[in-house]
């Protein structure tokens, strides 16, 4: 089995705009996805070795350290027989319910010498 990294991503612009919405709404849309998420993430427990959800990010660069945003939200640790069987795995997952929501999935590869 290989490993692969899959990044959960969601648009900063749609977050905030979600955070807009009604909070009854936003509370009745959100159990619904996390009841979906539950089961997805049951169903597939045998790929799974770890999810974690993304805090704050920092920007490191030879200019310095700075506050910035990015698209992840989330990232799980997946065990298949190859890129696209990982892949295929997301097919249909929760997540992708939300607008301009992706997965990307990328293999997990030694770095060499070291």
């Amino acid at each position: 089995m290989k490993k692969y990294l899959a990044l959960y991503l969601i648009p900063a612009s749609v977050l905030e705009d979600w955070s807009k919405t009604d909070p009854d709404k936003r509370k009745a849309a959100e159990e619904k996805m996390r009841g979906e998420w539950n089961e997805w993430m049951r169903n597939h427990a045998k790929i799974l070795a770890d999810t974690r959800a993304c805090g704050k990010t920092k920007r490191v660069s030879s200019g310095g350290t700075s506050d910035t945003k990015n698209d992840i939200h989330l990232y799980s640790f997946v065990e298949a027989e190859s890129q696209e069987a990982a892949a295929k795995s997301f097919e249909g997952h929760p997540h992708l319910q939300i607008p301009q929501a992706s997965i990307e999935v990328m293999e997990i590869r030694p770095i060499s010498g070291m």
